[in-house]
C-alpha cells in the first residue's frame, strides 16, 4: 500500500468481483446475441458486432451470462486489447469463455474497473504472463490476480466521471484527426483518378504536342520496343552462357529468356467500365509492358539473416515499409529473387480488401520478395515502374481486381496471368515522367501530413494513458476525508462472499 493516498487500499481484482453464472443448452430455442472476441472493436473498446443466433446453434464456448456494466477482457492475445463494457442493450446475453468477465461487487463502480483494464500497465503485465506461441493467452485466474488500487466508492465515481469527461474531449479531437486522415485517402484516390484519365497532364499535352502520339503509332511503338527488349535479353543470355562455359560451368546455368506472350491489341470481356482516355493514350493489356510475371521466393525466412525478404505486409500505400522484416542468407535464393531499383511488386494473395495492392521498390536496400508477391517485370522503355505502381493502386485497378479475384476462406487470389490481363492506360514515356513528378510531389505532401496526423493520434493515446496513470495513483481528483475507507469496503465484500 506504499504510496497510495489515505483511504485507499491495495488488493487483487478478483477480491472485488461477483461470480458470473454459466448457462447450459436447456433453453435451446432461445434467440441470443452472442459476444465473442470478433465482436469487439478494439480501436474504441466497444462491442460493435454481436452475433444473433439460436442458443442451440451457438458454439460450445457460448457459456457466460453477461450483465450491464460487466467488463469483458479477452484472455487470448491480450496485447490486442479486445476489451469492452457491456451496455444495457446486451444485459442478459451470452459471451464466450474466451473472456474473463469482470463483474464488480456492490460498492465497485464498473467504470473504474473498466478503465483499470484498458490501462497500459494492466495490459502489459498480462501480456508478459501469456503462454503459448501460435495461440498466446492468459488464464482467467491470472487476470483476477492483477493488483488493483482501490479507492473509496465515492472516489471511484469521481475518478470515473473525471476520466469520462477528459476522454470525451480527447475523442472529439481524435475523430477530427481520423476524419482528416480519411480525407487524405479520398484526396489520394481523386488524384490517381485524374492522373489515369489524363486530366492531370492536360495542360502538359497542349505544351508538348511533339512528345505525344496517336493511339495507333503508340501501340506500334509498344510492340516494337517489346520485341527489342526480348532480343536484348537473348543477347545478354548468350553472353552469360559463354561466360558460364568459359568459367568451367560453375554455378547455375543461366536460364534462357522465355518467349514473350502475345495479347490482343484491344481489351475484351472486361467486367468493369473504363474511363475515356485522351486521343494520345490507349487502353490495352498490362502484359504488353511486361516480360512476364514472376513469383517470389517460397524458402523459409527467419528473424535474422543477410538480406531482408519483403512480404505482403510490407506493401503500404504504394511504398515499401521496412518495419517487421524477416531475412534469409540463402545464396541461391538471394541471387534469383534479388530486387532491382524500379521493380513493381503486386500482392497476389491477401484478405479480400487488401489483395491487389502494389508498391515500387526504389533500391532503398538489398532485398528479396516473398512468394505471395508478384514481380511485374515491366519494360522501362514502355512503362516506368512508378507509373505502373501508381496505377495498380488506383480505384479503377482495384475495381478490376475485385471483379477477377478468386475468393477462398478469408483470402482472395489474383494470379500472374490475371495480372497480365489487367487493363492498363498506355501513354508516351515523357508524359509518364510528368505524371510521376506530379504524383510524387502531391502525394508526398499528403503522406507527410498523414504522418503528422498519426503522430498526433499517438499523442492522444499517450495522453489517455497519462490520465489513467494519474487516476490509479490518486492524483486525478481530490480525496474526501469523509469518504468511507476502501479497507472497510473490502472487508464488507469479503464478508458477503463468505
Amino acid at each position: 500500500m506504499m504510496g497510495l493516498p489515505t483511504g485507499w487500499t491495495l488488493c487483487e481484482i478478483g477480491d472485488v468481483l461477483e461470480p458470473v453464472q454459466k448457462t447450459g443448452k436447456h433453453d435451446e430455442d432461445r434467440t441470443i446475441r452472442y459476444v465473442d472476441i470478433s465482436s469487439i472493436d478494439n480501436r474504441c473498446n466497444r462491442i460493435s458486432a454481436p452475433k444473433q443466433m439460436r442458443l442451440a446453434d451457438a458454439p460450445s464456448r457460448a457459456r457466460q451470462k453477461i450483465c450491464t456494466g460487466d467488463v469483458l477482457f479477452s484472455t487470448v492475445r491480450p496485447y490486442l486489447r479486445n476489451i469492452a463494457r457491456v451496455d444495457p442493450s446486451l444485459d442478459g446475453e451470452i459471451a464466450s469463455t474466451g473472456f474473463a468477465v469482470l463483474r464488480g461487487s456492490f460498492g465497485i463502480d464498473p467504470r473504474y474497473l473498466y478503465y483499470k483494464t484498458v490501462s497500459h500497465d494492466f495490459v502489459s503485465a498480462l501480456t508478459g504472463e501469456q503462454y503459448g506461441v501460435s495461440y498466446p493467452a492468459v488464464k482467467e485466474e491470472q487476470v483476477k490476480a492483477q493488483p488493483l488500487e482501490l479507492p473509496p466508492t465515492e472516489e471511484q465515481r469521481r475518478i470515473a466521471d473525471c476520466i469520462e469527461s477528459l476522454f470525451d474531449e480527447i475523442d472529439q479531437g481524435v475523430e477530427s484527426l481520423r476524419a482528416a486522415r480519411r480525407g487524405i485517402e479520398q484526396y489520394r484516390q481523386s488524384l490517381l483518378k485524374a492522373a489515369f484519365e489524363g486530366r492531370l497532364t492536360a495542360d502538359w499535352r497542349l505544351r508538348n504536342l511533339d512528345k505525344t502520339e496517336n493511339g495507333r503509332s503508340l501501340f506500334a511503338r509498344i510492340r516494337k520496343q517489346r520485341e527489342q527488349s526480348y532480343q536484348t535479353a537473348l543477347v545478354n543470355w548468350r553472353d552469360a552462357i559463354d561466360f558460364w562455359y568459359s568459367s568451367g560451368e560453375r554455378g547455375k546455368k543461366p536460364p534462357k529468356p522465355k518467349k514473350l506472350r502475345e495479347y490482343p491489341p484491344e481489351l475484351v470481356d472486361l467486367q468493369i467500365a473504363l474511363p475515356q482516355l485522351p486521343s494520345s493514350w490507349i487502353w490495352s493489356y498490362l502484359g504488353w509492358c511486361s516480360t512476364g510475371p514472376e513469383y517470389g521466393t517460397s524458402a523459409k525466412s527467419s528473424e535474422h539473416g543477410d538480406v531482408p525478404v519483403i512480404r505482403m505486409g510490407n506493401l503500404q500505400d504504394g511504398r515499401i515499409d521496412w518495419e517487421n522484416l524477416v531475412y534469409t542468407s540463402d545464396r541461391t535464393e538471394i541471387e534469383r529473387y534479388l530486387l532491382n531499383a524500379g521493380d513493381v511488386l503486386f500482392n497476389r494473395t491477401n484478405s479480400p480488401e487488401l489483395v491487389g495492392k502494389s508498391a515500387i521498390y526504389r533500391g532503398e536496400r538489398r532485398a528479396l520478395f516473398a512468394g505471395y508477391l508478384v514481380r511485374v517485370n515491366q519494360i522501362a522503355d514502355i512503362a516506368f515502374g512508378p507509373y505502373v505502381a501508381y496505377f495498380l493502386n488506383s480505384l479503377v485497378a482495384r475495381k478490376h481486381g475485385n471483379a477477377v479475384k478468386t475468393d477462398g476462406v478469408n483470402q482472395s487470389n489474383i494470379n500472374g496471368t490475371k495480372l497480365q490481363h489487367y487493363p492498363f492506360p498506355f501513354c508516351a514515356i515523357a508524359e509518364q515522367v510528368e505524371i510521376i513528378r506530379i504524383l510524387d510531389d502531391r502525394l508526398g505532401a499528403a503522406e507527410r501530413l498523414k504522418k503528422e496526423i498519426d503522430a498526433n493520434l499517438a499523442l492522444a493515446d499517450a495522453f489517455r494513458q497519462s490520465v489513467l496513470k494519474q487516476a490509479f495513483s490518486g492524483k486525478l481528483v481530490r480525496q474526501n476525508p469523509n469518504d468511507e475507507p476502501a479497507s472497510i469496503l473490502l472487508e464488507r465484500i469479503s464478508a458477503e462472499k463468505t
